[in-house]
């Protein structure tokens, strides 16, 4: 057996060990034939590297052959060039800290913060982007910049202000979804940054407590004059509609609205965003994630309305293969929006006909 890189593994190779989650359960058995989404599933888990069986050895050695100095700059490297991104990533800083100063206020003083205040610079960034599509462009080129609580809320918070426009809510509520993001995850400021920034597999009892955080965020907005969905948001948004979340273990329209809309943002960003122990994760292969074994988890207009539209931003965006050719989205497949149809020089390959192969990046 060899040990690999998870960043290494390729579709077809042999699991040479059971695979391990920091419970202790087999997340994919021995012997088991690697598929992306396999792959997928162990980054998701956190785990950095498996055995595969010795015969895979100079598979899992490939390396990608060396970028020519002279390619044509991405859509992103080139959007990050542009004054609109650095404008926007100059205001997102400052709306982070901003939301960090008076969240943190809030939480060590008990100072009571104008919600008004936390909106202002989001709605701010919204009104420059210009688009929808366009923030979610923003925060895909943003995307390794921060990994820290606070940036990940103004990330749900824009996130959540954008899908609930796709699902034609009032402004109002539109304006509350985003208050909902920014406060929803408050209750990890009471979880030691230690166990929140930790490199190496948690304990139960470490586990127990970040899972905690929803029950903290409650405690801490309950007696504040703030609207009723904003709580709910902050002790729901890990329930799931099937009843498996936690920590009530509600199920359908009995978890808040506001909380199952941040519940898909929350998953998103987080997937796609740079953790600790890896880097960020295609879009699309999230998509797939949800597509696979998450619909029956979420409210299924959200999930629906959510994929569908942020699939659709990527339309003419420049990609890569898991077979290394490089290539363009060109068209959505309805049902099947992970797997889109790419022009590949002269080529145009439909996914949803080619199951063996994924996108594995965007540029």
């Amino acid at each position: 057996m060899t040990k690999i890189s998870t960043s290494k593994l390729k579709p077809g190779m042999i699991v040479g060990s059971d695979v391990l989650n920091y419970d202790n359960k087999t997340v994919i058995a021995k012997g088991t034939k690697l598929s992306q989404t396999l792959i997928t599933r162990l980054e998701l888990y956190g785990i950095l590297s498996i055995y595969v069986e010795d015969e895979v050895k100079e598979t899992a050695q490939e390396q990608a052959a060396p970028e020519d100095d002279g390619r044509e700059p991405s859509h992103f490297e080139k959007l990050r060039d542009t004054e609109l991104f650095k404008e926007f990533q100059a205001d997102y800083e400052e709306g982070r800290k901003s939301l960090e100063f008076h969240v943190s206020e809030m939480v060590d003083k008990n100072v009571e913060v104008d919600p008004i205040l936390l909106l202002e610079k989001p709605l701010d960034m919204i009104a420059k982007a210009g688009s929808r599509v366009s923030v979610i462009d923003m925060l895909h080129a943003m995307r390794g910049f921060d990994d820290s609580t606070f940036a990940h809320c103004m990330n749900v918070a824009l996130l959540n202000y954008v899908v609930s426009g796709w699902l034609r809510w009032s402004k109002a509520d539109q304006e509350m979804a985003m208050m909902a993001g920014i406060l929803f995850d408050i209750g990890k400021l009471k979880v030691s940054r230690d166990i929140l920034n930790k490199k190496t597999p948690l304990t139960d009892d470490e586990r127990k407590e970040i899972k905690r955080h929803a029950e903290y965020g409650y405690q801490i907005l309950k007696d504040r004059d703030l609207p009723d969905h904003i709580k709910s948001t902050a002790i729901m948004h890990h329930e799931r509609f099937d009843g498996s979340g936690y920590p009530l273990k509600l199920h359908g329209d009995r978890i808040d609205l506001f909380a199952r809309l941040t519940a898909v943002s929350d998953v998103y960003d987080a997937m796609t965003s740079a953790r600790v122990y890896r880097g960020p994760i295609c879009p699309f292969r999230v998509v797939e994630i949800f597509e696979d074994e998450g619909l029956e988890k979420y409210d299924p207009d959200i999930i629906m309305t959510f994929l569908k539209n942020v699939t659709y931003t990527y339309i003419q965006n420049a990609c890569r293969l898991s077979d290394g050719r490089e290539g363009t989205i060109i068209m959505l497949n309805p049902g099947e929006y992970s797997r889109p149809v790419v022009k590949c020089g002269n080529e145009f390959i439909d996914l949803n006909k080619h199951k063996e192969l994924r996108i594995e990046d965007l540029h």
